[in-house]
């Protein structure tokens, strides 16, 4: 029990400051992709304490309740998986997570927050799938929805389920609200939306929603980590290229429309995904 309490704790600690971290070196490595300096790896912390230190201000009670929903679900989510539970409560947890920034979005008037709130609706429609189906493909190879099995296995999965790890680096993409899949918020200025489904967020709600969104980043890094859970460093050195390949694609991609974003998601995807199944199946 009290090791369980630990690892909880663990992923609750750690899960934003590795979040910020990542973020920082991202708006490091971007700067660069673009002959700038950037910012200093610790400017999303930053900011965020800026933020928590503003005053409250929201356009009604229930966005407050969907912002602190929002970061309680994704804090559960990384928790759960480093408690190595099964991956479909977590998938479950982070999808509802999801659900209330949608609302959250939707309570409100503005046009942009509306229309952001769509196009995210519209994200969770793509991606949702493919992680079901990344899911089951560990499953079928492992056995077990346990991650805890994911980590015992001596093998690792990348080997065997090499087209399902393409298939999780969209919804990473997405996830990761990079381009071409950037169509509900942005980090970046040529958002049209301004900020889309965070609009109407300010303060220390924002600040809420954008430390959830840290949790986001390091759950489906943890994801990226099981497709080689062998070794620590191999771990590490998929993860970090991942990631590396992500920015890449960020600042190498124009947003596209989200009739593009669903077609070449569910086309490609879930053609990868079925291919990859029937493989392990004839094995």
């Amino acid at each position: 029990m009290s090791m369980q309490i630990l690892l909880v704790a663990l992923g609750v600690v750690a899960g934003p400051l590795i979040g910020g971290l990542i973020g920082g070196l991202d708006r490091i490595i971007t700067a660069r992709f673009q002959s700038r300096v950037g910012p200093p790896i610790l400017q999303p912390f930053y900011d965020v304490n800026k933020l928590l230190a503003k005053e409250y201000t929201v356009v009604n009670a229930w966005q407050a309740f969907c912002a602190y929903s929002y970061l309680a679900a994704s804090m559960i989510s990384v928790a759960l998986f480093f408690l190595q539970s099964d991956m479909l409560v977590i998938y479950f947890v982070q999808a509802v997570g999801a659900i209330f920034l949608v609302v959250g979005a939707l309570s409100s008037t503005s046009p942009y927050s509306q229309v952001g709130a769509h196009r995210e609706l519209l994200q969770m429609l793509a991606y949702e799938p493919l992680l079901v189906l990344v899911i089951i493909g560990i499953y079928i190879e492992t056995g077990s929805f346990k991650i805890s099995a994911v980590y015992s296995w001596d093998k690792p999965l990348l080997l065997k389920l090499p087209f399902l790890f393409v298939v999780l680096g969209y919804a990473l993409t997405i996830k990761l609200r990079k381009s071409p899949f950037d169509l509900s918020t942005s980090h970046h200025a040529h958002q049209e939306l301004v900020k889309g489904v965070t609009t109407d967020y300010s303060g220390p709600f924002l600040g809420l929603i954008e430390i959830a969104h840290w949790y986001d980043v390091v759950l489906f890094l943890c994801f990226c980590s099981l497709f080689w859970a062998t070794d620590i460093a191999g771990m590490i050195i998929l993860i970090s290229i991942t990631y590396f390949l992500e920015i890449l694609i960020d600042n190498v991609s124009a947003r596209m429309t989200w009739r593009w974003m669903l077609g070449n998601v569910w086309a490609i995807g879930l053609t990868l995904s079925l291919v990859n199944l029937i493989w392990l199946y004839q094995r």
